[in-house]
């Protein structure tokens, strides 16, 4: 009997979790045409429904897998106010492991007050393109304030953190250029890379030996050659060796792109990111990119570097300059959560010590956390999509908050717990969590659909 419940459950993974497209409801015979076309010109039905979309039809498929495991989905859950370290989920208070509000400053009453008075000040929307007529004093007092924390020139603030990677790939680059990255860097370096016309090769996890054999193997044959890589890469919780990529950009004459969305706020002794980490010289990276959506409490995200090249993106990136600019209540808790970052060094102190203390602790118990080097993000690796979605839901029910990563977001033997930590976390928290993920293990070991 137990062999049997494996065995389904194994076939419905394969069938929810199936990489490729998964066909569509059994055409008509009057759909099998050449070129999708029906007779007298008629178009197939499966190309005007939604619900015959192949993308819906995944997200179905994945669905009623998981309601025949006896799993909810863990996916676009309500918090009732703001999300910390605990959070209120379903008008329950659970222990939050699922946000990335590293430094606590979301909520924070000053950050608060900051957006208030802006809203006050300024209203609720800029109402149009900056480089038209929506400028107002706290754009420019937020990115002068972006540019002093990394040491540059200049930067630049876009309304959306995803954009602001696909406008300015997208723009920078073009198709007689080169884009090499990280083979997990984030989708929106992806888009603008896809978006550019440029080529584009990804590299081995971290590999700078690999990276380097392909500059020496491409380089002569593009113009303009741009390496993307993440200060802190948000599945695995590990950092890229920053010394040795900026020695092959320089050797290799490429620009080098860091993506700081996780690492701004969180590496480094004041949380300054990943040059403050290597005590490198910020002047050594030519783009730094970055989110305000996570250690800066606000939305949206910037560009840091040269005066040139912000200049550039500003007049001409089209996701900045066809873009409504960002509304004054959302950029005033940045650059109040900035000025705080300064004033209070020991939020970052207390964020390195909780996420060292859960990964020391999650090791001793034999949990596999992979390469995580314990800065805010630390994965516990169980190695199955139907694992990973069962511990997530049993620790949900013991009012934990954390999120699965399936494949095939990871591959299936990556699959995953992913604990995001916060400066509020205590080491009484993380205790009480790992033990509840022990047990929950041990449940699961011992079910008998197992």
């Amino acid at each position: 009997m137990n062999e049997r419940r494996t065995d389904l459950k194994q076939q419905l993974l394969a069938r929810a979790l199936k990489q490729g497209k998964p066909r569509a409801a059994a055409p008509s015979t009057t759909e099998v045409m050449p070129a999708g076309m029906g007779p007298r010109g008629a178009i197939p039905e499966r190309f005007t429904r939604f619900d015959a979309h192949p993308g819906y039809q995944q997200i179905a498929m994945m669905r009623q897998g998981a309601a025949q495991l006896g799993l909810t989905d863990p996916f676009f859950k309500v918090h009732d106010g703001n999300a910390g370290a605990t959070s209120v989920i379903d008008g329950r208070e659970c222990l939050n492991f699922a946000s990335y509000n590293y430094l606590g400053f979301s909520g924070d009453p000053r950050v608060n007050r900051a957006a208030r008075d802006a809203v006050e000040r300024y209203g609720t929307s800029v109402s149009a393109s900056r480089v038209v007529s929506g400028e107002r004093p706290i754009h420019g007092e937020l990115e002068r304030a972006l540019a002093a924390a990394y040491g540059v020139e200049d930067a630049v603030a876009f309304v959306s953190g995803h954009a602001t990677n696909v406008s300015t790939l997208g723009y920078l680059m073009g198709p007689k250029d080169l884009v090499l990255h990280d083979e997990y860097i984030h989708n929106s370096s992806l888009v603008g890379a896809q978006l550019s016309g440029a080529r584009r090769i990804s590299f081995p996890h971290n590999d700078a030996s690999s990276l380097d054999a392909l500059l020496t193997r491409h380089r002569g044959q593009f113009e303009r050659v741009l390496i993307v890589i993440e200060g802190l890469y948000s599945m695995d919780g590990d950092v890229p060796d920053l010394p040795r990529f900026v020695e092959l950009k320089r050797r290799h004459q490429a620009w080098l792109m860091v993506d700081e969305a996780h690492s701004f706020g969180v590496l480094g002794e004041h949380g300054l990111g990943l040059s403050e980490h290597f005590a490198v010289p910020t002047g050594d990276v030519d783009i730094w990119m970055g989110t305000l959506s996570k250690s800066l409490a606000g939305c949206g995200g910037y560009i840091a570097g040269c005066r040139e090249l912000v200049e550039t993106l500003r007049y001409l990136a089209p996701g900045f300059l066809y873009s409504v600019g960002l509304p004054a209540q959302v950029a005033a808790p940045s650059l109040k959560a900035l000025e705080l970052m300064d004033e209070e060094p020991e939020r970052v102190q207390k964020l390195h010590a909780i996420s060292r203390y859960f990964l020391e602790q999650a090791r001793h118990m034999g949990l596999d956390t992979g390469h995580s080097i314990g800065a805010a993000v630390v994965p516990v690796i169980v190695g199955s999509s139907p694992l990973a979605a069962r511990l997530s839901h049993d620790l949900f029910q013991r009012g934990i908050n954390v999120q699965p990563i399936l494949h095939p977001a990871v591959p299936e033997k990556s699959a995953r717990l992913r604990f995001f930590l916060s400066c509020e976390h205590s080491e009484k928290q993380v205790d009480g969590t790992l033990e509840a993920l022990r047990f929950a293990m041990a449940e699961s070991a011992a079910s008998p659909t197992n």
